[in-house]
């Protein structure tokens, strides 16, 4: 058995972090499901951008989009829209066998509203109706503004990906959001068996983060911290949701056919070289979650001899030790983590805004 098909038998879903035309066109996403068990498929601004802006896969429909009189705004919306929609056809017979917890696809509200609340709403409606498929997730991030927002979203009868959460106390509130939608949901008689959400908990962005406050402190307790900080964090959040859905209010609703709000690890990518590639896959292993892996992760997995098994749920005491540890250095896990937060949103924003760009050149080439 390969190790991506050991993580997919322990319970782990293994989605793509990247989305593009060619990636579609070309069968390679199809070859993935195949090959390395992908059972989903996530996108983000910076991945579009990314997409849009290299070799000419999108000449053509941009060509159509400008003849058409649309606005640059418009257009990259069609685009993205594009692009989720056949990846969500591909993924049918994924999203089919898993009774509707895999084969997703994700697409993400403009950044630009992540602190308004009801603007994020109406776009999320408009995106799940643009896309029009079963199997598509809306993005929203888990700013303040977004959680009341997340409620009404899935009180619409709309499916959920929380994004860029890094906080514990955050992702709490985040469980309390998914709780009150489904809730809603059933007063205003939608089927919420049909309701699925996952909850982004960024991984390395956290040890990124934490190490360069280590590496400044470079005392032996500080080198013998580094790289923990994020896997221990993320276990945490684990240690929460076998918490919170084991609540007699999370209990009722499961009992009433709801789904549980599975944990994502994302950003699951090392960003310090000396790490092993598979580090936040290995590591964070455990049933009912899943890993978005960009694609070296991904083909680094599947190089992997064996998988350990659960790696989550017998460290709590360790994740524990290791945050109390950080504190002990004076390092402030707060602080960290909304900073995380502020610059998630900035990045995005500044990834939306260099996709509009590209978009208008094209658009202007084309008119």
């Amino acid at each position: 058995m390969s190790a991506t098909a050991e993580l997919s038998t322990l319970g782990v879903s293994i989605w793509l972090d990247d989305l593009s035309r060619e990636r579609i066109t070309s069968g390679n996403l199809a070859q993935l499901i195949d090959t390395h068990n992908v059972v989903g498929v996530t996108t983000n601004p910076t991945i579009f951008q990314q997409a849009i802006s290299k070799g000419d896969a999108y000449a053509e429909r941009i060509a159509a989009l400008g003849d058409a009189g649309h606005s640059t705004e418009d257009a990259v919306f069609a685009l993205m829209v594009d692009d989720v929609r056949d990846a969500c056809d591909i993924f049918v017979p994924q999203f089919e066998a898993s009774a509707g917890v895999d084969g997703r696809v994700s697409i993400e509200v403009s950044p630009v509203l992540a602190h308004d609340t009801q603007a994020t709403i109406e776009q999320a409606t408009v995106l799940a109706e643009s896309v029009g498929r079963a199997n598509v997730l809306i993005k929203i991030p888990a700013t303040k503004a977004g959680l009341p927002a997340i409620t009404e979203t899935l009180a619409r009868g709309i499916s959920v990906n929380v994004t860029l959460i890094f906080s514990l106390e955050r992702y709490r509130e985040v469980v309390d959001a998914y709780l009150a939608g489904v809730e809603q949901a059933a007063e205003r008689g939608v089927d919420i068996s049909t309701l699925h959400s996952v909850a982004s908990f960024f991984v390395s962005r956290v040890d990124t983060a934490i190490d360069q406050q280590l590496d400044a402190n470079g005392s032996p307790e500080a080198k013998d911290l580094r790289s923990k900080a994020g896997i221990a964090n993320a276990r945490l959040a684990y240690e929460a949701f076998e918490e919170l859905f084991h609540s007699d209010r999370a209990k009722k609703l499961l009992a009433d056919g709801a789904n549980v709000q599975r944990p994502l690890w994302a950003s699951t990518g090392v960003k310090d070289p000396a790490l092993p590639p598979t580090l936040y896959v290995t590591e964070l292993a455990a049933p009912h979650t899943v890993n978005t892996m960009p694609e070296k992760t991904l083909e680094a997995t599947g190089e992997l001899h064996s998988i350990e098994g659960d790696r989550v749920s017998a460290f709590y005491a360790e994740a524990h030790s290791v945050m109390d540890a950080l504190a002990d250095l004076g390092i402030s896990y707060a602080e960290v983590t909304q900073a995380l937060e502020d610059e998630g949103v900035s990045k995005f924003i500044d990834s939306w805004h260099e996709l509009l760009e590209t978009v208008e050149k094209a658009l202007g080439a084309t008119r």
